[in-house]
């Protein structure tokens, strides 16, 4: 059974939002699935909240503002709505807290589609720079996280999927399973952990049953032994997806909440910043 049966696409009225949305309708296509796209941003007053204190003229502002946004977005949804695809279905977080009212919705979803923060996109704003591995975290569903620049169609002909024995990259790893099973290439970048393991055998035997386990699934993949694990593997992911022309990147997010704020492993830090391509994240 497929396990992708309802996809979740973040919209925020900016241009990019058309493209995570066609690319949502793609994957559905091929999986049989539904989409829905929910409008989930700050309102303004949140984003410039000294603007309106105090001021009539100034509240007036900021509900236009978001009041123009709103139209932007649907705007854009209705236009997408006219290429051949299936269906999507409609949502509006309205005035509730994007980020509880988004990873709420995503609780019942298979995967979510969502943008890179982009800090010069000017309408993107109201939506945080950690929007994403907040939601991920938060969820603890899969997430689909398309770069704030270039073209992306057909993802997931030549995937590269970034392993250690975690659970976090096991739950990547078998969210990725219907792209993997339907991809040309699979690649699987392996960095062996400091351990007792003097020689070697304990790695070896894990790297093992990781190929089987995938053969299992009808996924042939070519296993790339990168070394021992240090810093920099996030440019080293990074340079590698670029040497074996992927164009998915499957890989664990690796982070924990902390009073209001959501620290990131250094890895996950670095790819979300710097990705110059798709990425397929779990926690």
């Amino acid at each position: 059974m497929n396990p992708l049966r309802r996809l979740l696409v973040h919209v925020d009225g900016s241009p990019r939002s058309a493209q995570r949305l066609q690319l949502a309708r793609e994957l559905a296509q091929s999986c049989d699935a539904g989409v829905t796209a929910m409008l989930a941003v700050e309102p303004a007053w949140v984003a410039v909240p000294m603007a309106g204190m105090g001021d009539a003229g100034g509240a007036i502002m900021l509900q236009a503002a978001d009041d123009e946004r709103r139209q932007r977005a649907r705007a854009q949804f209705d236009a997408q709505m006219t290429r051949p695809g299936p269906g999507v279905t409609w949502c509006d977080a309205g005035q509730a807290p994007m980020l509880t009212a988004f990873a709420q919705r995503a609780l019942y979803n298979d995967l979510l589609v969502m943008g890179q923060h982009d800090p010069e996109d000017a309408l993107a704003w109201g939506v945080p720079g950690d929007f994403v591995p907040s939601v991920a975290i938060a969820s603890g569903r899969p997430t689909l996280v398309v770069p704030s620049f270039g073209e992306w169609s057909g993802v997931g002909r030549r995937v590269l999927v970034a392993w250690k024995p975690t659970r976090e990259a096991a739950r990547a790893l078998t969210a990725a399973l219907p792209m993997l099973q339907s991809a040309q290439v699979v690649d699987v970048a392996l960095w062996s952990e400091p351990s007792d393991d003097q020689d070697g055998s304990q790695s070896a035997a894990r790297d093992v049953w990781l190929e089987d386990w995938l053969q299992a699934h009808g996924v042939q993949a070519q296993m790339l032994h990168q070394g021992s694990n240090g810093r920099g593997v996030g440019d080293l992911l990074l340079s590698l997806a670029a040497d074996r022309g992927s164009d998915l990147l499957v890989m664990g997010c690796y982070g924990r909440a902390r009073a209001r704020e959501w620290l990131l492993g250094g890895v996950t830090q670095r790819v979300l910043g710097s990705m110059t391509l798709p990425v397929l994240l779990a926690h």
